[in-house]
């Protein structure tokens, strides 16, 4: 039986998913929630050369170490504790530290493809899916890529044309149909937040039961 609540948030890049985490963990705190971020799961590419690595596909489900992200999942809504990957955005690759996990009641586990697979929506109690309009996702993306990500906008545009909109096409809009709640302008939409949390926290209290 499990020990954990887990809540799973998807829906496309720039959609304001971490936004609605966050303000999730703003409501309850630190101590009771983790948020387990899909894209600490990219499969570690340090084995081939940097100019290949950066015309991968990273939208793609295969780009993603599921199989790694279900067991720790799984032992964390469990109640046990795991060492996390930690992924160099500007390398590609996955970093030798680790981050340890352990001692929360409830997961949050987001990404763009965090509703795709089943075995994860069999474990979540909440699903919930990230809607905000394209062009506004699209300049998120760019700001971030540039910003924390050391890209320029020439390949930010071109990943974004190529991959990551085609991607969302074939992959992440289709998971829409899984979701329990769908928020339109995530996490500055306060009264969804405040709804979910009272929903939480019934499942919290039906726990103790």
């Amino acid at each position: 039986m499990k020990k954990c609540i887990l809540i799973g948030i998807a829906g496309g890049t720039g959609s304001g998913k971490t936004l609605v985490a966050r303000n999730i963990v703003k409501k309850l705190g630190r101590k009771e929630v983790v948020v387990v971020e899909q894209d600490w799961y990219y499969k570690d590419l340090s084995e081939i050369p940097l100019d290949t690595r950066n015309g991968k596909n990273f939208d793609h489900p295969n780009s993603i170490d599921f199989e790694l992200l279900y067991e720790q999942v799984l032992k964390l809504v469990n109640g046990e504790e795991v060492e996390a990957p930690v992924y160099d955005f500007k390398t590609h690759s996955r970093s030798t530290k680790t981050q340890r996990i352990s001692g929360h009641r409830i997961i949050i586990l987001e990404g763009i493809l965090a509703l795709l697979d089943k075995r994860f929506r069999d474990l979540m109690d909440i699903k919930l899916y990230v809607d905000t309009d394209l062009d506004i996702r699209f300049i998120r993306r760019l700001k971030r890529d540039i910003e924390e990500r050391g890209r320029s906008a020439f390949s930010v545009i071109e990943q974004y044309e190529t991959t990551v909109r085609p991607m969302h096409e074939q992959f992440v809009e289709p998971t829409k149909r899984f979701a329990d709640v769908i928020i339109p302008e995530g996490g500055e939409n306060h009264v969804a937040i405040d709804l979910i949390k009272t929903k939480i926290q019934s499942l919290l209290e039906e726990g103790k039961n």
